[in-house]
């Protein structure tokens, strides 16, 4: 028997894609679709207890892209999100907790097309950046990994903000953003109905006026590794200062797992290619069995 979170069982899914990113160098590969290994390795499915949900393996990563040419790798993302929705949605049936190991901020489509599918879910994003470009703001868009939250919300091409005709997966005024510190904040992203908690003192807490009401069926959470302070984790695509300590990261999601509705989560933008020795796998695994251990 495993770990319950409240009265569901986990089930750890591999979404093993960097498709919504962009290459670290020419003809390189980003090395995010190789966390789930990492953690793996680092013994997360024993030390959680957890069912193994097996992986969703994405399409073929093009490195290839320019400015114009809509979004990177786009028609592959989208045909990823409605596999891996089709995957969370069975795991949800089964009456178990997805939790999702990443893979890029993308992958956010996927269990955000499965909600949508089941009812109106809302959204703890807890991010170092707002990852809100779109064509409204920005002269292009490039890479899914930095526009993944306005794509859930409505705004981006129809073939990925519209699959199964179920736009918007998410509400804006069902979303809670904690943590977002990017000094480059889109203007939109602040005057929209998005909830803004920047604080580390009791962010669950603050997140629970927007994530417990009447109107949701429950609620998902996004978790960008960025999110923790670089000096502590520097593997992650675009790291910022000022970030949370290991500490407050697990208090933060062990206070979401312990409200009412808690569906699932996802961890997203760990690199091993930029964890040589392994140590910052090891960090982000006791992070998650401590979170999971207090929920």
């Amino acid at each position: 028997m495993g770990p319950l979170t409240r009265d569901k069982r986990i089930a750890l899914l591999d979404a093993p894609s960097n498709l919504g990113l962009r290459p670290p160098a020419d003809g390189v590969a980003p090395g995010c679709y190789k966390a789930p290994w990492a953690l793996r390795d680092a013994g997360l499915l024993p030390r959680l207890g957890a069912n193994d949900a097996g992986a969703v393996v994405p399409p073929r990563y093009v490195s290839t892209w320019s400015p114009g040419a809509g979004v990177r790798n786009g028609r592959a993302i989208a045909t990823y999100a409605g596999r891996l929705a089709s995957r969370i949605g069975g795991i949800l049936d089964a009456g178990e907790l997805p939790v999702v190991l990443g893979g890029d901020c993308s992958i956010l489509l996927g269990p955000a097309l499965a909600l949508r599918r089941r009812g109106r879910f809302g959204l703890a994003f807890i991010d170092a950046h707002d990852d809100f470009r779109h064509l409204g703001n920005s002269p292009h868009v490039g890479a899914a990994a930095g526009e993944e939250l306005a794509l859930v919300i409505g705004r981006g091409e129809d073939y990925l903000t519209d699959i199964d005709g179920l736009r918007p997966y998410f509400r804006e005024e069902d979303i809670v953003a904690i943590g977002v510190r990017d000094p480059q904040i889109f203007a939109d992203f602040t005057e929209s109905d998005i909830a803004l908690v920047s604080g580390v003192d009791g962010p669950a807490d603050a997140a629970r006026d927007v994530l417990v009401r009447d109107e949701l069926d429950g609620f998902w959470i996004h978790v960008d590794a960025d999110i923790l302070d670089p000096s502590v984790l520097p593997a992650v695509d675009s790291p910022e200062p000022g970030g949370l300590s290991p500490d407050q990261l697990i208090d933060l999601l062990a206070g979401l797992l312990a409200l009412p509705g808690a569906i699932g989560m996802e961890l997203t933008v760990f690199d091993p290619d930029l964890d040589e020795d392994g140590a910052q796998a090891a960090l982000l695994t006791d992070i998650l069995v401590e979170a999971a251990s207090r929920r």
